[in-house]
């Protein structure tokens, strides 16, 4: 029997790419399965929470956070009065390292208790104000800066957390896991599913079903994706050209580069970078 599909929100953040909604806010709506194609936070200062993640109940008590990754079904069950937030940033926003960990515990853990002290319920309540003001110099540096600060804290408290790391939900889960750690590694010189599948002993076939049923996005999907978040760093960040950025992607011809991003995310890349402040212009 074919399975029902999930939804899958996409674009839903603005351009600034970080949102955050207070948890008292959701505590009389509830939203059927879907998934995001961003990172949910989630920063609990009191009560109790229950989420459905990938099919498996998540709860919360207390003080705690737990993470949702891009791709992942998820559901909110219930808010037993609880307080504090649910961050939602792009993946963007999300360093590579913190994306590492946040990779490597999904279907493992993905909560964590933290102390009633804990700097986060402080950081939190500034990225919101500075998110709040539309005429602040800086802002998107600032947002980025206290974005960095927050997924690193959240990326050590599971590092650290005390909940036991219980089993991971098969076979399909860990290939796909580790199709995304070889991804991370290798999308520079390696952009084909069939050349992850053979790393992976499987067939491109097999390596596609297991990564869609997983995260509810194809294995070239995956890898596409992974290549236009090191091209828009690279274009946001450095001053490498169109052309420099395409070699160290691993691109032979830049103008096939060209195409490929305009492609994928509607713009292209000298509009993408001039769209973009923390570029520091010459």
């Amino acid at each position: 029997m074919k399975k029902p599909a999930i939804d899958i929100h996409r674009d839903e953040l603005d351009s600034i790419g970080v949102e955050i909604v207070p948890v008292k806010s959701l505590q009389c709506e509830t939203y059927p399965a879907h998934r995001d194609d961003h990172y949910i936070f989630i920063v609990q200062q009191d009560g109790y929470c229950l989420w459905e993640l990938d099919f498996s109940q998540i709860p919360l008590t207390g003080t705690a956070v737990g993470f949702i990754t891009p791709g992942q079904v998820h559901q909110n069950l219930d808010f037993d009065a609880a307080g504090g937030w649910l961050v939602f940033v792009t993946p963007a926003l999300v360093s590579p390292e913190n994306r590492e960990i946040f990779d490597n515990f999904t279907h493992v853990r993905q909560v964590a208790s933290i102390p009633a002290g804990d700097l986060l319920f402080q950081l939190i309540p500034i990225l919101e104000t500075t998110l709040g003001q539309a005429s602040l110099a800086l802002k998107e540096e600032l947002v980025a800066s206290l974005t960095g600060t927050v997924t690193t804290m959240l990326a050590s408290h599971i590092l650290q957390s005390e909940y036991p790391a219980g089993p991971t939900e098969g076979r399909k889960y860990r290939t796909a896991a580790r199709f995304k750690q070889l991804v991370a590694e290798n999308c520079k010189d390696l952009k084909q599913v069939k050349a992850y599948a053979a790393l992976l002993n499987i067939t491109p076939l097999y390596l596609n079903e297991i990564v869609k049923e997983v995260t509810g996005f194809s294995a070239s999907h995956r890898i596409n994706q992974e290549i236009l978040l090191e091209a828009k760093r690279m274009l946001a960040y450095t001053r490498l050209d169109v052309k420099q950025i395409a070699y160290e992607l691993g691109y032979e011809d830049h103008a096939y580069f060209s195409r490929f991003f305009k492609k994928h995310t509607g713009v292209t890349a000298v509009a993408f970078r001039n769209s973009k402040p923390l570029f520091v212009q010459s």
